[in-house]
């Protein structure tokens, strides 16, 4: 049985799902009712959802958790996340409630500067192309204006257009480059827009056009945030200890990149979570900030922690273009629920809740790792998933909860407790 196709696209989604059934799943009836049971009974809803991407046969649901507590520049807010991992949305809700007594999070956007390119090939005479930059570049604003109407209305539009020369990188290879401001939308589509444009005026005989594409290399669209307080309001105990034991293992993400790898995704559990929630894109948010941790040359550490005269301050700068007008924020209604939540924020502002989500997160990990260690809570967390995998019923499972209550919790010590309380039934 052959496993091409041809016209798959055409194929309404019970078609696709048999022929998926039949050719890969050896024509598993359980299988396939596996997909059919994640579909919305809405139809409606589930008709918007399929138009998402293409070839969609079922949802894949994630959890939809809030973590509530958190006190950004003097305002509350309850914080939506969505995400698979287990402890990250308790992680944050610790961490909270933990700084809304102690001053709560401070956050600030420095820019909001997006980037997007022309790339193309010239091997002329670089004077002669500068002159002729020089003579199109008014017009290649004027090319765009249509596209940017409204965008200026809102405050955006293009910032500035420059040429790059980038041989000494590849040879005959130059640039268009471009900033934008997008005011409240992430801009994807309309940076594209804009730069197709100016590609097509700026092109002639001897100049070869590659791609015109924008950047998800922001560092202009930074945003920092905050928390600080007197070091002995840190921890019960062995407060400076601790506390520079904490500064310790930020210094050594910073030293050690297989550490900072780790550490970095870490504070991106609790960034993604928020990203997704609010309908935004978080494989472009990782790409961009993982360049960004390694813009030195080495790869680094995102948040940075001192003491200095008694008081502990830890911080983060991340790029973040993200939007709250647009796209998937506009059409998902749980995005637009999310939004919602947060008291419909600008761009600006939910750039900085993202970032103190995930400033957030890597308090939690740094104060776990450098005390009790991060198993404890962890795998505390994870125990009910195990219980799950495992069938308990709600009686074995309160048995097995009590018991793993003071003992270390792993895989093979929950599969022998269970199967321990099994045989003795």
């Amino acid at each position: 049985m052959s496993k091409s196709v041809n016209g798959f696209s055409k194929l309404n989604k019970l078609e696709k799902i048999d022929w998926l059934v039949s050719r890969f799943l050896n024509n598993d009836q359980k299988l396939k009712q596996v997909l059919l049971q994640y579909w919305n009974s809405n139809e409606i809803l589930q008709n918007l959802h399929d138009d998402f991407i293409e070839n969609t046969l079922t949802n894949f649901y994630l959890p939809f958790g809030v973590a509530p507590n958190f006190v950004i520049n003097e305002k509350k807010y309850t914080i939506p996340m969505v995400i698979e991992e287990s402890s990250v949305v308790a992680a944050a809700s610790l961490v909270s409630k933990f700084w809304s007594t102690r001053g709560g999070f401070k956050a600030n956007v420095i820019s909001t500067v997006k980037i997007g390119q022309v790339h193309f090939m010239y091997e002329g005479d670089k004077t002669e192309l500068e002159n002729y930059f020089n003579s199109k570049k008014e017009n290649l604003y004027k090319v765009t204006e249509a596209i940017t109407k409204n965008m200026r209305k809102r405050g955006g539009g293009i910032l500035t257009i420059k040429l790059r020369d980038k041989t000494a990188e590849l040879e005959n290879y130059y640039q268009l480059h471009v900033t934008f401001e997008t005011a409240d939308s992430m801009g994807a589509n309309f940076i594209n827009s804009c730069l197709e444009v100016i590609a097509k005026e700026f092109q002639k005989e001897d100049i070869q056009i590659v791609m015109s594409i924008l950047s998800n290399y922001v560092p202009e669209c930074l945003v920092h945030a905050e928390v600080s307080c007197i070091v002995e309001d840190l921890y019960a105990e062995n407060s400076i200890e601790l506390a520079q034991k904490f500064v310790q293992a930020i210094q050594i993400a910073n030293a050690e990149p297989h550490r900072a790898v780790t550490h970095n995704k870490g504070i991106m559990n609790g960034v993604d979570a928020v990203v997704i929630a609010t309908g935004n894109d978080f494989r472009a948010i990782e790409a961009g900030v993982h360049a960004f941790a390694a813009r030195s040359g080495k790869y680094k550490s995102l948040t940075n922690a001192s003491i200095e005269n008694g008081i502990f301050k830890f911080w983060i700068d991340i790029p973040l273009a993200v939007g709250t007008v647009g796209g998937l924020t506009s059409l998902h209604p749980l995005s637009k629920l999310s939004l919602q939540l947060l008291g419909n924020p600008s761009a600006i502002e939910l750039m900085e809740i993202i970032a103190v989500a995930g400033l957030a997160q890597n308090f939690a990990a740094l104060r776990a790792l450098t005390t009790a260690g991060i198993q404890k809570g962890h795998m505390k967390m994870h125990l009910t998933n195990i219980i799950k995998q495992l069938g308990a019923s709600e009686k074995e499972k309160k048995f097995l909860i009590d018991y793993f209550e003071h003992k270390t919790i792993t895989h093979n010590a929950v599969v022998e407790a269970y199967n321990k309380l099994v045989q003795e039934k």
